[in-house]
């Protein structure tokens, strides 16, 4: 340990200044262009050969130690989120990084940096993948949607598009640390479906002939309204979350609003639970349509897999964590979190683990956080990861093969777990009207 903290310490005002500049640079899903290009350019100076996907940001990188053994999968999120009230925002898109990637980021090119000091990589055996990954943060659903109409992606998520790539073949088992108020490993966090939901109603004059139109606000609001009468019909062990909102809600005062925008997520604990909810809100959004006399188009869309974070792999996060800090807290539970992340899709498949580093304050994705100590969120999560790598890959990888071997997957490969999600997936308008009937499909 002596030997990795000495190695990630040599390099502390890379990661320092990394973590300042993304913080400056904050980009949404899949518009990480400065962001990607100052990582790409990072690794390359430390002699790294990236792997970049074709037309979208991120890339990879591995190491190959010389010495037989599984490989194993760390990333960093490149994207920020939108908040446009924090004091740092910036001025023209709102983008911030209130989610922390900026810090992920400069750990993990902490770790790139130490593994490439002079007898660090002996240390381990097998192969390591360093991924900047895109798109976690999922959101502008309208915007992703443009592209993989043109083609240019398939999934809504970073890890799931990269996976789909093929960037991640032969990848054994995978972890990833995001920022937090403190260092600690939970059992996971729920999955989600994203929606996008279009009221088309009919414009007419709001003064003179407001009995010409048919409301699509209205429809909208009755919508919401009907969801939430729904919410004490879900139970609390499912964790389901539904949160709309209003995207475009009309274009001018003195008009009855034509079309509606909306953007949602379905959250929940598992897949079953996901698309019992979803298809109760989907009712209750056609149902709205349908009182008003509008129609209402819902564009269901793959999210994330709910997150299992593998024990034994949260045993090693917990183990490493003694190893750095012995005389530190560090707290491990079964809890799952009702956020959603991708590295829930890559759980279905093989062995994950996604815990939290100290060195945030404030609320996570509001105006008031900030990266309080980058030591502990930057510097210290580097030391730790590598940690975590060592306790997997030391000893011909003793304890990452029993982890590899005691996993059972959701699904048997990539291909398989795609496809499902595939499935997820419907679109088009609800109603049909015709003949003073109306034919709704759900």
């Amino acid at each position: 340990m002596q030997d990795i903290i000495q190695a990630v310490e040599k390099h502390r005002e890379r990661i320092l200044a990394a973590e300042r500049f993304i913080w400056k640079h904050p980009e949404t899903g899949y518009k990480e262009v400065e962001t990607s290009r100052f990582m790409e350019e990072s690794f390359i100076e430390l002699g790294y050969e990236i792997v970049k996907p074709e037309n979208i940001t991120g890339f990879t990188a591995t190491l190959d130690t010389g010495r037989p053994g599984p490989t194993v999968l760390i990333l960093g999120e490149l994207d920020s989120i939108i908040c446009p009230t924090h004091p740092e925002a910036d001025p023209v898109t709102g983008a911030v990084h209130s989610c922390g990637h900026n810090a992920q980021c400069a750990a993990l090119l902490g770790v790139a940096a130490a593994l490439k000091e002079p007898g660090i990589l002996d240390k381990y055996c097998g192969k390591i993948m360093l991924c900047a990954v895109p798109a976690e943060e999922l959101l502008e659903i309208g915007y992703r949607r443009k592209l993989k109409e043109e083609g240019i992606i398939r999934y809504f998520g970073g890890k799931s598009e990269f996976l789909s790539r093929g960037l991640f073949d032969g990848v054994d088992m995978a972890f990833m640390v995001h920022t937090s108020s403190s260092y600690a490993v939970r059992g996971g966090s729920v999955g989600c479906i994203a929606k996008n939901i279009i009221y088309k109603g009919r414009a007419a004059h709001a003064g003179g002939s407001p009995w010409d139109g048919k409301n699509a606000l209205y429809a909208a609001t009755c919508g919401m309204n009907a969801c939430n009468a729904l919410r004490e019909t879900f139970r609390e062990a499912d964790l389901i979350r539904f949160h709309p909102i209003i995207t475009n809600g009309g274009e001018m005062v003195n008009a009855i609003p034509e079309d509606v925008y909306m953007e949602s997520y379905v959250r929940g604990r598992t897949f079953k639970a996901i698309a019992e909810a979803n298809s109760k809100m989907n009712r209750a959004l056609t149902g709205a349509a349908l009182s008003i006399g509008t129609n209402i188009e819902i564009i269901d869309i793959p999210g994330y897999a709910p997150l299992e974070n593998d024990r034994n792999m949260m045993e090693v996060s917990r183990e490493a964590y003694a190893l750095l800090c012995p005389d530190k807290e560090f707290s491990l539970s079964n809890a799952v979190g009702t956020g959603s992340t991708d590295m829930g899709d890559l759980s279905c498949i093989m062995p994950v683990v996604h815990p939290y580093a100290g060195g945030g304050r404030g609320t996570g994705h509001g105006n008031d956080y900030y990266i309080a100590d980058p030591v502990a969120a930057c510097v210290d999560c580097a030391k730790w990861q590598l940690a975590m790598l060592l306790i997997l890959l030391r000893d011909d990888a003793a304890r990452a093969k029993q982890i590899i071997a005691d996993f059972k997957p959701k699904f048997e490969s990539a291909a398989a777990y795609l496809a499902y999600v595939d499935t997820l997936a419907t679109d088009g308008n609800r109603i049909e009207y015709k003949d003073g009937e109306a034919v709704v499909r759900l």
